[in-house]
């Protein structure tokens, strides 16, 4: 009976260290997720900033330089800088496509340690 009592006492400490095991790893992969959405936070918040004054400069550089040429050359001015903003758009576009085709590394540390715990608890042969 002391060995029932022994080993059913060892099944209750194997499983507390296990229950640890996982609780630990998902507090590490909520501290993840809760650190990369904060990252793409201020990513979007600055990122928009971005866009709004450079769409308000490029609207201003636009009018600057059709005033200056209005007498002159104004619908030649006019298709430059729109052959000019479209070459920028379609650049934009392939570095979104490439960034958008690079793999995430979201829960990289995560999976690490559960490979890590998985490797430690495999069978020793």
């Amino acid at each position: 009976m002391a060995e029932s009592t022994g080993l059913m006492e060892s099944l209750k400490r194997m499983a507390g260290t296990l229950l640890a095991i996982v609780q630990t790893r998902l507090e590490l992969l909520s501290n993840e997720v809760e650190e990369e959405r904060l990252h793409i936070g201020q990513m979007f918040l600055y990122g928009g900033i971005a866009l709004l004054f450079f769409g308000l400069a490029i609207v201003l550089l636009t009018v600057f330089i059709l005033v200056l040429f209005w007498d002159s050359q104004r619908l030649l001015v006019l298709g430059v800088l729109a052959v000019l903003f479209l070459a920028a758009g379609l650049l934009a576009c392939n570095v979104l496509r490439r960034v958008a085709r690079k793999r995430s590394k979201l829960f990289s540390a995560s999976l690490a340690e559960l490979a890590d715990d998985r490797d430690w608890l495999a069978p020793r042969p």
